[in-house]
């Protein structure tokens, strides 16, 4: 997880970040001692964690939560205050968690649990209901949007489902059944191991033992179709060339 702690005592902020240091699976990022600085931050990089003090000058903690509660995508955050006059405010702002000063290492690990579970379950979230048509990949703790638009198409190995899109590969979380059977409209199963990019298809052609080939838009390896697969590749093909 991409962690941002956002204070305005200094002594604070290199508290906190020494107790993330060492913690497993977190990557810092330099921190900020406003609200206003934060969502500069967070404009333009990803940031999947807040640690948010709440009094600060200019933008406290409260009114950046709120700017943040209206994006899809916001980091989650947790509050941290010398004070816990404002829990419910807080929590009704969305926040993951809410500590209060000084913060123990163990109570902190089990926020940065929480805010992990939170951001875990909103991107199963997002895949079950195609909101923004996008998958979410994990890399090093941190979560990614990898639009349908962009991918050519999802290949399965023993472990791990692959989407190879136009800005590389990404792994992502789904299994090649359930993308076939929630967004069967996008991508085509060519065979048992590979969904293809529905407006990616380009041609289908056999080889010299009559194997078929499908040939996908910016892909340039063709990529082999299974008879099992090969009818509904046909039908595709044909379906799009009268439409």
């Amino acid at each position: 997880m991409r962690i941002l702690v956002v204070d305005d005592e200094a002594l604070a902020r290199e508290r906190l970040r020494a107790m993330l240091l060492q913690m497993p699976d977190v990557h810092v990022l330099d921190s900020a001692d406003e609200g206003a600085a934060a969502l500069a931050t967070i404009n333009n990089e990803q940031v999947d964690v807040l640690l948010l003090d709440i009094l600060m000058p200019g933008m406290d903690g409260l009114q950046l939560a709120r700017v943040l509660s209206e994006r899809a995508d916001a980091p989650g955050v947790i509050f941290v205050t010398a004070h816990d006059a404002h829990a419910v405010t807080a929590f009704e702002n969305h926040a993951v968690d809410y500590l209060v000063k000084p913060i123990r290492k163990e109570r902190l690990a089990l926020a940065l649990t929480r805010a992990r579970q939170f951001l875990l379950g909103r991107a199963a979230a997002n895949r079950i209901s195609g909101s923004g048509k996008h998958f979410v990949s994990r890399s090093r703790g941190a979560l990614r949007k990898v639009p349908f638009d962009s991918i050519h198409y999802l290949q399965a190995d023993e472990k791990y489902v692959t989407a190879h899109a136009e800005d590389g590969v990404h792994v992502i979380d789904d299994t090649l059944k359930s993308i076939e059977a929630q967004h069967g409209e996008d991508f085509l199963r060519i065979h048992r191991n590979c969904l293809v990019s529905r407006s990616a298809l380009s041609a289908l052609t056999r080889g010299d033992e009559g194997q078929a080939w499908v040939h996908l838009t910016a892909v340039e390896k063709p990529l082999e179709v299974s008879r099992r697969c090969l009818a509904q590749v046909k039908l595709a093909f044909e379906n799009s060339t009268r439409a």
